[in-house]
């Protein structure tokens, strides 16, 4: 029987799982870290609090079809491509025939300083508590000093990320408040962007729709400010050509991904973790291994630029990739992946969002009802109808 490798239990990983496992020929190995999934565009609300950790994982295992899937929860550390054998940390080497690489994606610093030291990041469950806990001790913290950079929360980068953080955080407002025992106006949240224009995806309807609540929520935020520097309890950025420094005990770092490192350390034409791969999403050199979700490229044809790496697009690569090993495995040709974009939603907070649903601009309540069924929609396409039913966002009436 014939061994396919799936590196990685994220939206790109188990939708390749699923997909494989409705067929019998062939078996498959499912490898990640964790012995759980988590729905990655909820980490800001387990950053803020507003959400525990367990209302965005699963456990791996409620996914696999022991019939047809082994899972070994062990990390990847490297890929041979020409002899097929991944090196695990803590298993024996895995041979495989096919191979579908989902790494996922790792915080990008882009060299600046202090920036890893210094800021918190935001890349998984673990980091995501992190902040939260962090957040948590800088207001106990303020109790006993009075240092008003205490309550200070500053999010590096105005990006999708960055802006949903944002709104995760204003909703926490009261919460922190009462760990610091001030009012919630005494804390500042500040968003530090280096461009001027934030979430260019939108149009200016959208984007002004987020920049107005930001503006009633007090959100300071620092458009045209490239940061220069992080370092201990200081944001260091330029504006009009001025250095200038932002005391504050909470610095979270959005300002970027890349792909994961294994995809460099195993030789593949990556570039910041990414491959761009061949229409049917196979390696350019291999054509026995596909790439999908944060570690592949795909380029769009209209815009002739790469996709964003969304859940969405992670999705339906998934599901592409899996459905052409199917095809090579019978001896037929594989399909080209074609992304079909359903839209695009941004929430800042839980009760107020914007963007596309297919064409067409939605903003507010209806956002946010699609916003959260979108989240429903990804984890019945990665984990089935239980997880939706257990896991699933249904505060739909506020």
């Amino acid at each position: 029987m014939k061994e396919v490798a799936i590196l990685g239990a994220g939206y790109a990983g188990l939708r390749a799982l699923r997909e494989l496992q409705k067929q019998s020929e062939l078996h498959v190995t499912l490898v990640d870290h964790n012995d759980y999934h988590y729905e990655a565009t909820d980490l800001h609300e387990v950053a803020s609090g507003n959400q525990p950790k367990e209302k965005i994982i699963y456990p791996i295992k409620d996914v696999v079809d022991p019939k047809v899937t082994t899972f070994i929860q062990d990390e990847v550390e490297k890929v041979d491509p020409d002899q097929q054998v991944i090196e695990l940390k803590n298993n024996q080497p895995l041979h495989y025939d096919y191979l579908v690489v989902a790494l996922g994606f790792e915080s990008e610093t882009f060299g600046i300083s202090g920036a890893k030291e210094n800021a918190l990041e935001m890349v998984d469950v673990e980091t995501a508590e992190k902040v939260y806990d962090h957040i948590q001790a800088m207001m106990k913290k303020y109790k006993e000093t009075k240092d008003k950079k205490y309550l200070r929360l500053v999010v590096c980068g105005a990006g999708f990320t960055g802006i949903e953080l944002v709104g995760a955080l204003h909703d926490g407002k009261k919460r922190y408040a009462q760990i610091a025992d001030v009012d919630p106006s005494e804390i500042e949240i500040y968003c530090i962007e280096a461009v001027a224009n934030i979430l260019p995806q939108f149009d200016d309807q959208l984007t002004q729709y987020c920049l107005d609540y930001l503006d009633k929520w007090d959100v300071h935020l620092l458009t045209s400010s490239p940061i220069k520097a992080i370092k201990p309890e200081r944001v260091v950025y330029s504006n009009n050509d001025t250095n200038k420094e932002l005391e504050a005990g909470t610095i979270i770092w959005t300002t970027g991904v890349s792909g994961s490192h294994v995809m460099g350390e195993s030789g593949f034409s990556e570039k910041r973790g990414r491959v761009m791969v061949n229409d049917d999403l196979t390696d350019p050199d291999h054509n026995n291994i596909y790439i999908i979700g944060d570690v592949a490229a795909v380029m769009d044809k209209e815009s002739e630029r790469p996709y964003p790496t969304t859940g969405q697009i992670s999705l339906q690569m998934g599901e592409q990739a899996a459905k052409n090993i199917m095809q090579q495995a019978k001896g037929e040709a594989t399909k080209n992946f074609t992304y079909k974009n359903l839209g695009s939603v941004a929430s800042i907070g839980n009760t107020h969002a914007f963007g596309y649903v297919g064409s067409t601009d939605v903003k507010g309540y209806p956002a946010s009802f699609m916003k959260k069924m979108i989240m429903n929609r990804s984890l019945l396409k990665t984990g089935g109808l239980k997880e939706v039913m257990a896991k699933g966002r249904f505060d739909l009436y506020h």
